[in-house]
């Protein structure tokens, strides 16, 4: 039985898709990369530390100074885990969304995982963009229930499969990531709101790339375009702009008591850190509301680098802090990879089946604390080296 699965990896390595963990060590926007008794210094070009809250260590200093509760939970929330820091932060989430009420639950995957395992049943049917984050996609396959996924951005697709298919249904689900986490692009959230309106739907929307760098406030793609108040179900990530750990979905009353009734990751697991809460707290209330200068330069680079590789004929896409470098075969973007970090740039390949195949890239994920003139720097080795 062992062989079988040694086989498999064999059949990873082939198709250059063997994946291992490096042994990394993280100070400030670079990685030192270590191998045995020796380190290379590398800028840090894969991270989702958007706002490079979590490499900081004034920020974690200045938490740590005055933070005297739990370092765990010991517990799961229906039992004796309900302390007063996680109905905070559920309050605080629910008064900067507008919304009735917030859940937390121990990461943004077991967040989509519940939701969608709970929404889905046998009277309801979920429409999901083709690209949502795979998250989504194991929360419907795990609830057992029908669900459609209709082509990346392609509403007319969406309508048609509503059409097609919600007579059969008491229930229809609309499921979109706001900004996608492999391309980098950002979905019309007004379009879905016209469409969940049009066919009684319900709309959940998933911010976990964007909560914290989009909207005046941070909140996310459908506060930059007024549609907060449209969404029935928002999800999002401490785990990135934040700095933070753990997960939550803001929403009505009724849909946020479902959860807790039917969401299993909810219930059946002991609670995230009280430590996690009261940080990402921390940060909601103390350095968020004053990052949007900070928010708005990152974006603003990632749309320069993107005009950067276009003029040298790399492919690229997203309206967000993503940009994606597609190169097609695996083996070009594992080479690409490994010249980049030869060079000091700390870039690493992505491949099927997280992204289709023939469509492997480097993705960048930028951090507001990354100069633009390293950005330069990196333009023109990349261009050599490509």
């Amino acid at each position: 039985m062992i062989d079988f699965y040694n086989q498999e990896l064999e059949k990873l390595k082939e198709d250059n898709c063997f994946r291992s963990i490096a042994d990394v060590r993280r100070e400030g926007k670079y990685i030192y990369l270590r191998d045995g008794n020796t380190e290379k210094k590398l800028l840090n070009m894969s991270s989702n530390d958007y706002l490079g809250i979590n490499s900081d260590v004034e920020i974690s200093r200045q938490f740590v100074s005055t933070y005297k509760g739990a370092l765990g939970s010991g517990s799961a929330r229906l039992l004796t885990g309900n302390t007063t820091c996680y109905v905070e932060l559920e309050s605080l989430l629910a008064k900067l969304f507008n919304k009735e009420r917030a859940l937390l639950f121990n990461s943004g995957y077991h967040t989509n995982v519940g939701v969608f395992q709970a929404l889905l049943t046998k009277k309801s049917v979920v429409f999901s963009d083709k690209l949502n984050h795979a998250s989504i996609i194991d929360g419907l396959r795990l609830s057992g229930g029908d669900f459609f996924r209709y082509k990346h951005l392609d509403y007319e697709n969406l309508e048609a499969l509503i059409q097609k298919h919600a007579h059969n249904y008491e229930n229809i689900i609309i499921a979109s990531e706001s900004v996608f986490s492999m391309d980098g692009d950002i979905a019309d959230i007004k379009k879905l709101v016209e469409i969940k309106q049009k066919y009684n739907a319900v709309l959940v929307i998933d911010e976990a790339h964007a909560f914290g760098i989009f909207g005046r406030n941070g909140l996310g793609v459908a506060e930059e375009v007024g549609c907060l108040d449209d969404i029935d179900l928002l999800v999002a990530t401490f785990g990135k702009s934040i700095g933070s750990y753990g997960g939550f979905v803001v929403g009505n009353e009724i849909l946020i008591s479902y959860l807790i009734n039917k969401a299993r990751p909810f219930i059946f697991s002991t609670l995230l850190p009280e430590i996690s809460v009261e940080f990402s707290k921390f940060v909601l209330e103390t350095i968020l509301p004053f990052t949007y200068a900070k928010r708005l330069l990152l974006l603003d680079n990632a749309q320069r680098l993107r005009e950067k590789l276009r003029t040298i004929n790399i492919k690229t896409a997203g309206e967000s802090q993503i940009v994606p470098v597609i190169l097609g075969e695996n083996q070009k973007a594992v080479d690409i990879s490994e010249k980049l970090i030869d060079c000091g740039y700390y870039l690493l390949p992505i491949r099927h089946p997280t992204v289709p195949k023939g469509t492997a890239r480097l993705r960048i994920s930028l951090s507001a604390n990354i100069d633009f003139c390293e950005l330069e720097q990196f333009f023109d080795i990349f261009s050599h080296i490509n």
